[in-house]
This record gives C-alpha cells, sequence and structure tokens, in this order.
C-alpha cells in the first residue's frame, strides 16, 4: 500500500470485509497500525482475511453479520464497542449488485429490494448506529463508498444499483453537515471501475477491461491500492477539514461527457427471456464511411484540394 497514515490505535469498523474491497481495505488499515472490526456474512472468509491482518500486530475482531438484518447491525456494532471499546472510523462497504444485465423496462422488485436493502438500508444502519456511539464518544470519520454510477447515467449501471449509490451519496453529504458540529466527519469515495484479483480474470477474459479503458480518458481500469489509498486518507486525521465531500477515484470518467460507442455486450445477454424492448441506437461500425472520408484530415486545411 502507498498510503502513509499512522492508525495506531485507532479501531477501523469495515463492512463486506471478507473480499474484494472490502478486503483490500482491511490488509490496508492493518498496515497502518489499525484494530480492526470485520463483518461479511460468510465467517470463514472473514477469518482467512483477519489471519493476513493479524499479522501486521493490530487487534482484530471478526463479528459476521447480515448489513441488511437490523438486529445483525446492532450485534456487530455492540460486539465492536465491547471489544476495543471504542470505534474510530467506519468504512461502509458492503455492497451487492446485479450482473444480469437487465434492461430497466424489465428489473423486477425483488432484486431492487434486494439491493436497497444492502446498499442504502444497510449501510444507513450502519451509519445512524456507528454515528450515534462517535457523537456519544465526542468524533469519528465514516467514509462510504459509493460509486460513479451514483453521479449520472451510464450504459454499464444497473437501475436499483444507481439509485442506491445516488441516494447514499446525498446521505453522505446531508450527515456530513448535520454532524460536522459535533466531531464526526461523513465522506464518500465513489470508485470507478477497480480491479481485484477475485475479478480480474473475469473483465480480462470477457474484455471488458477494454471496453472500460476505452470510456476512461486514463485508458485503463483502476487498481486497488488506487481505491485504498483515498479511502484511508478520507478516513485519517490528515483529512480532519473535510466532511460531507464525495471524491471520485474514476480515471477522470466523472469529468468526461459522452455515451457508448459501440453497444456494450451485455445488452444481448438476456435476448430470450427479458429482451429490451424497442430498437436502440446500433453503434457505430468499424471505419464507416465518413470515417473514411475524414481519415486523411479537412480538405484545404490539412491537405490540398483536388485541383477543379
Amino acid at each position: 500500500m502507498g498510503n502513509t497514515q499512522d492508525f495506531s490505535g485507532k479501531t477501523v469498523l469495515i463492512t463486506g470485509a471478507s473480499m474484494g474491497l472490502g478486503e483490500g481495505f482491511a490488509h490496508g488499515f492493518a498496515q497502518a497500525g489499525a484494530d480492526l472490526i470485520l463483518t461479511a456474512r460468510s465467517e470463514d472468509l472473514l477469518e482467512g482475511v483477519a489471519a493476513v491482518c493479524r499479522e501486521s500486530g493490530g487487534k482484530v475482531t471478526v463479528v459476521p453479520g447480515d448489513v441488511s438484518v437490523e438486529a445483525d447491525v446492532a450485534r456487530v456494532v455492540s460486539t465492536g464497542i465491547e471489544e476495543h471499546g471504542k470505534i474510530d472510523a467506519l468504512i461502509n462497504n458492503a455492497g451487492v449488485s446485479d450482473m444480469r444485465g437487465v434492461a430497466p423496462e424489465q428489473f423486477d422488485m425483488e432484486t431492487w429490494n434486494w439491493i436497497m436493502s444492502v446498499d442504502l438500508n444497510g449501510a444507513f444502519m450502519y451509519l445512524r448506529d456507528v454515528g450515534k456511539h462517535m457523537l456519544e464518544t465526542g468524533g469519528g470519520s465514516v467514509v462510504n463508498i459509493c460509486s460513479i454510477m451514483g453521479h449520472g447515467a451510464n450504459e454499464l449501471n444497473i437501475i436499483a444499483y444507481t439509485a442506491a449509490k445516488g441516494a447514499l451519496r446525498n446521505v453522505t453529504l446531508q450527515l456530513g453537515c448535520e454532524w460536522a458540529d459535533r466531531g464526526v466527519r461523513v465522506n464518500s469515495v465513489s470508485p470507478g471501475f477497480i480491479v481485484t484479483e477475485m475479478v480480474r480474470p473475469a473483465i480480462e477474459g470477457m474484455g471488458m477491461d477494454k471496453w472500460i479503458a476505452s470510456r476512461t480518458p486514463m485508458r485503463r481500469i483502476g487498481e486497488l491500492d488506487e481505491i485504498v489509498d483515498p479511502v484511508m486518507f478520507l478516513a485519517s486525521d490528515a483529512a480532519s477539514y473535510i466532511t460531507g465531500h464525495d471524491l471520485n477515484v474514476d480515471g477522470g470518467t466523472n469529468a468526461a461527457n459522452g455515451y457508448y460507442q459501440i453497444p456494450p455486450i451485455h445488452q444481448a445477454w438476456n435476448a430470450d427471456t427479458t429482451p429490451r424492448i424497442g430498437e436502440g441506437y446500433p453503434g457505430v461500425v468499424p471505419r464507416p464511411d465518413w470515417y473514411e472520408a475524414m481519415s486523411a484530415g479537412i480538405p484545404g486545411v490539412h491537405y490540398a484540394p483536388p485541383a477543379e
């Protein structure tokens, strides 16, 4: 990890800590000296992450739980406080999505409610319960993991996911202001596409890395360390005058305008079961006539026009 922040003496609660970004956050904070409270649904996976984190010398407490279940949230928070005496930082990371590529006009409410229950409701319950503890003890820092998908339309988005992440971003701004005068900072990070070792084979095997890179000004997918470090910065005392802020970590994607040039492959995934309704934009074909015509530049500007 490139982060040089010192979290010695601090206790950090990380949700969704069993894999992916959450595992990366756990390793980063452990290496920076933090004690950890790790939660997710899978105790076995959590114990594997915890074993690595303990090698850094800090105390690590594993408390399995489902973020969408209010009683589980209360139990994780109370157990963490009982074991560590306090929670200095919350990394609100747990989240789910839907990889079927179903169009919004075909989206089912069961999946909508499941995504909302984790990405928005669960995140708020942790904000509420940990926030109350921080207010009572005089301060703390929360970093919500949002998404560039919560900022606007994207051809790779899922309708329930964009709704949940957009709402969580607004919750960040609201609580960042409401709790600011009482010492609790609330910020968020909105990652672009970040590759972890867990998803790298699928993304690269499907060619999605090239697709995403073609839509990103930096022309590549982000790496795990590139999201871990900004999250640790916002959680740290180095960000003591920052609250209610959402930080894009997206290779410039949200600074750019535009939409797809070639229809993304997932639009064809459900053609036999839940097809998109109506004729959509077919996309440009490779080297269309107008592209060929302009390939040499503008006549009279970049080359001499033909003699009449």
